[in-house]
């Protein structure tokens, strides 16, 4: 892929919100190995273990700020320290059932949250690249079949979806208001977000996710519990998720063109959305035992049933692929819990084996990418 054929992050000045969380810390880990220079915001990791412990990934980091993301102070004096050529943000509450218990913490860390970067980026008052992530949960969930494109209605249903459509409202404010594509020559800031799938891989321990549930059950040598097994999501692994992402920022780094600066979907080829327990079931396969039962409740949190992205602008546009289908996305999954099981202290080494894995797999020809191993 071109952000490491061609070296788009040597010697960059990142500074990335959310560095300790799960996405964030393979992200620092990745980032670092390309040759950036990253500068970390944000609260201690969220769960015990973690994969920012566990991978090591302070020892990489330029500086290692723990603070909340609201403190408009601390936030500001931290990123004109780093002074950014590129600010990645991720630092958010990250959970549907979460944002049920505490929506008005969800709203603030999601919305204030994102406009507080936004803020910090403009009283840098230098030319930079400014990529915000938000989620595929940010749409108004119809219930459709076919895919989500980017223009299509923002707002949900629950708390956490209605956080990220309102971030992404912010975003989209904040770029006519304040970096006008039509003004970039004169500005410099170069403003895109990016709107990811479901995230599985290793090093996860969110609560109520579906992967670290799975892990933990078998792990303990007790049965899966799925609450929704019918439900239908855009899976995908971390790395591949990440890959669009850098894909997207290599092009705000490097390029004046205002086409980049706007929303993008980051998700799976088309029929890598599968049913949870069709997932369970080949999580299970690839442990080599277990078992699972159906715990759904009618009087459970509603979720969306049915949730679909469209990535044909990134695929066009952006000339980006995804890689992994839905069960090799497992299989590494698996690979890594499983290897952490056996060896705790090696994870820096296994996930460095990963992120190599996946740049391999980048290698090939992405143009023959298809559907076809997900019936292997």
């Amino acid at each position: 892929m071109d952000f490491v054929k061609n070296g788009a992050f040597d010697g960059k000045r990142v500074f990335l919100t959310g560095h300790t969380g799960f996405k964030g810390s393979w992200l620092t880990l990745w980032l670092h190995s390309l040759g950036a220079k990253v500068t970390g915001y944000a609260l201690k990791p969220p769960t015990d273990p973690n994969h920012f412990s566990v991978a090591g990934i302070e020892s990489v980091l330029e500086q290692n700020h723990v603070a909340d993301i609201r403190d408009e102070q601390q936030l500001n004096a931290a990123m004109r320290q780093a002074n950014p050529d590129l600010v990645m943000h991720l630092a958010a509450q990250t959970v549907v059932r979460t944002g049920y218990e505490i929506p008005r913490e969800t709203y603030d860390v999601n919305v204030i949250g994102t406009i507080g970067v936004l803020d910090a980026v403009r009283s840098l008052e230098k030319p930079c690249a400014a990529l915000m992530v938000t989620s595929d949960k940010c749409y108004e969930n119809v219930e459709q079949v076919w895919g989500y494109r980017e223009e299509d209605a923002l707002g949900e249903h629950d708390p956490y979806g209605g956080s990220k459509g309102a971030a992404e409202i912010a975003i989209r404010s904040y770029r006519h208001s304040f970096f006008p594509t039509e003004k970039l020559h004169d500005h410099g800031v170069r403003l895109a977000s990016a709107r990811a799938g479901n995230v599985i891989g290793g090093g996860d321990w969110t609560k109520h996710a579906l992967i670290v549930d799975a892990f933990q059950a078998l792990a303990a040598d007790k049965p899966i519990e799925i609450r929704s097994p019918k439900a239908l999501r855009p899976w995908q692994h971390v790395l591949q998720c990440l890959s669009g992402y850098m894909t997207l920022a290599s092009k705000l780094l490097h390029s004046n063109d205002p086409e980049y600066c706007s929303g993008w979907n980051i998700g799976p080829m088309p029929g890598n959305e599968l049913p949870v327990q069709e997932v369970v079931e080949h999580f299970i396969k690839c442990w080599g035992c277990g078992d699972f039962i159906d715990s759904s409740d009618p009087n459970q949190l509603p979720e969306a049933n049915i949730l679909r992205l469209c990535i044909d602008k990134a695929i066009w546009k952006l000339n980006w692929r995804p890689c992994w289908s839905t069960y090799e996305s497992l299989n590494k999954t698996v690979e890594w819990y499983q290897a952490y099981l056996n060896d705790p202290t090696a994870m820096r080494s296994v996930s460095l084996a990963q992120i190599a894995d996946y740049q391999n797999a980048l290698q090939g020809d992405l143009t023959e990418l298809s559907t076809a191993t997900l019936h292997e």
